[in-house]
């Protein structure tokens, strides 16, 4: 990648800093989630400054690849996302933001970023419940890993 957020030290606590394992460019997916249903709203960059922003406003930080400057979500647009909680995920290279979002998150202003281009669905509603039973959808097995 030649896009790379800017280097500096970590404004994060050293525990938390320690931990995150970035991509070469220094950066982190951060999934935005809707705090009280659950819906994925957008995938969006965090660096260190950017996650430290985050927790620390209450606020969305993002890094744009594209601009290559920080932005908090609705500053320009009106569709705030208010923090709830910030977890890492069980192999700390992805951030999952809970988030209160007031309005459209994505930036076609859709409410959500995964609405229009859905690639499968069970018309039926119904899952696989042996698969989940035996782990098998799971993920158990390690092989993304």
């Amino acid at each position: 990648m030649t896009s790379s957020s800017p280097r500096r030290p970590s404004p994060l606590a050293p525990e938390i800093a320690d931990r995150l394992k970035r991509g070469a460019d220094g950066l982190l997916p951060a999934i935005a989630q809707q705090y009280d249903t659950g819906e994925v709203l957008m995938l969006g960059w965090m660096d260190d400054e950017a996650l430290h922003r985050t927790l620390t406003t209450g606020r969305c930080t993002y890094w744009s690849r594209s601009r290559q400057e920080y932005w908090v979500k609705g500053d320009t647009s009106g569709h705030f996302q208010w923090v709830k909680s910030v977890a890492l995920d069980c192999d700390a290279d992805t951030v999952l933001v809970k988030v209160d979002q007031v309005g459209a998150a994505c930036h076609t202003g859709a409410r959500t970023c995964f609405d229009a281009d859905v690639l499968l669905t069970d018309e039926t509603g119904e899952t696989d419940e042996t698969d989940e039973a035996d782990g098998a959808g799971s993920g158990a097995s390690g092989a993304d890993q």
